[in-house]
């Protein structure tokens, strides 16, 4: 096995790590360091090299190369050997409830809910809305998806016909004239449906539940005490209800579907990623690199 590692990194951040200005970066270089690794930094896109391990930042590492991305939010911290989400680690570890210390993780819930939403989560509402916060390639079926997202915002509109439907276009994505004329045609045949960019944190405190394919805002609803109905694979599964074409049971029980967001949170983030601003973090970042197969 090599004993040096190439970081490969896209602007600003690989300009960060060279100056040791990110904190997570320089902790992993810390760790391989110590282990008796040389480090170097590239830029993303260089061709990866036989004589060195790769470590990639969200994209898929080289074969035994390892990748690694923000858990959602800062400072927990994911290394794994796919760049794929709901091939993550956590995704095929079963949650335990009664394994997390009630107390110490409902008072970091706490925390982070007003770190995150100020203001918006001291009194969650719901209005009367189902929240459907769109990604991209929305006419296409892709493997890790049931279906595309078109036709998950059609099955949400007959599925639940009690609710007004708030579709938002992810304001970092560009979508083809195509998706908008799909999407804005479903709308005017469905007077129930919105069609929104952005605004996710007003969306999740006046939602009744979150209907997405994997957004991260599924993730987010967890601080507003949202449920939420997945149509795809994803890594924080684990207490999100999923559906298909061919099976729409979770929307009989999604209003009724109360898991314990605290205790969850706690298990995902401290439990199953690195907490990169932990005394602990270190030895964290060496144990997670070497369940993923690397000498240290």
């Amino acid at each position: 096995m090599p004993r040096a590692v190439t970081i490969h990194l896209e602007q600003p951040l690989l300009e960060s790590a060279r100056e040791g200005r990110h904190n997570f970066i320089g902790l992993v270089a810390e760790v391989l360091r110590a282990a008796g690794y040389g480090i170097a930094f590239a830029p993303q896109g260089t061709p990866f090299r036989s004589d060195t391990l790769a470590l990639t930042h969200m994209t898929p590492p080289p074969p035994g190369g390892l990748t690694f991305r923000r858990a959602y939010h800062y400072p927990f911290w994911s290394i794994e050997t796919t760049a794929e989400r709901w091939n993550r680690h956590v995704a095929g570890q079963p949650f335990q409830s009664e394994t997390v210390a009630d107390q110490p993780a409902r008072r970091t819930y706490d925390r982070w809910r007003k770190r995150l939403f100020p203001g918006l989560t001291d009194a969650p509402r719901r209005e009367g809305l189902i929240y459907v916060p769109l990604q991209g390639r929305l006419l296409d079926h892709r493997s890790f998806q049931s279906c595309a997202p078109m036709e998950m915002l059609s099955l949400t509109l007959a599925a639940d016909p009690a609710r007004d439907v708030v579709a938002t276009l992810h304001p970092k994505e560009t979508y083809s004239t195509a998706e908008l004329d799909a999407l804005h045609s479903l709308a005017a045949r469905n007077p129930r449906l919105t069609i929104l960019t952005g605004g996710m944190g007003d969306m999740l405190a006046r939602c009744d539940y979150v209907v997405t394919m994997n957004s991260a805002a599924a993730f987010n609803a967890f601080f507003f005490g949202k449920p939420s109905i997945l149509f795809a694979k994803i890594d924080f599964h684990h207490i999100c209800l999923t559906a298909s074409p061919q099976d729409l049971g979770a929307f009989g029980r999604i209003v009724s579907h109360a898991p314990d967001y605290a205790l969850y949170l706690w298990w995902f983030w401290q439990e199953n990623c690195v907490n990169a601003g932990r005394p602990d973090a270190r030895e964290r970042i060496r144990e997670t690199l070497m369940r993923a197969g690397w000498s240290i």
